[in-house]
């Protein structure tokens, strides 16, 4: 799906409230003046409010993007959009992606 492409500065939460960001960025493609992020690189998750076991499974510690834009690449390699899918470790669940820039648009 078409969407603005996420950079460093975005805002992106575990599914418990968790600040995610990337391990390391795409100097080389920048929108609004950020670096971009390729959808092979790791998140981290500092924050997350799951409990650990035996309780829970959590809390997120990190992330692995799963889809990322079709026709749009950098390197080679797809970037990410508003709508990609993440899956965080240990919990299994989703990153949410909210706040990014909106003036580049990809698919």
């Amino acid at each position: 799906m078409p969407g603005p492409l996420l950079h460093f500065g975005a805002t992106i939460l575990c599914s418990h409230a968790g600040q995610a960001q990337p391990t390391t960025v795409y100097p080389r493609v920048l929108v609004s003046g950020q670096p971009t992020v390729l959808q092979t690189t790791p998140y981290v998750v500092a924050g997350c409010t799951l409990p650990p076991p035996p309780v829970a499974n959590g809390p997120c510690v990190t992330a692995q993007w799963v889809t990322g834009t079709t026709r749009v690449f950098a390197n080679g390699v797809p970037l990410l959009v508003l709508s990609s899918q993440a899956i965080c470790a240990p919990t299994a669940t989703p990153l949410i992606p909210s706040i990014a820039q909106t003036r580049v648009i990809a698919m």
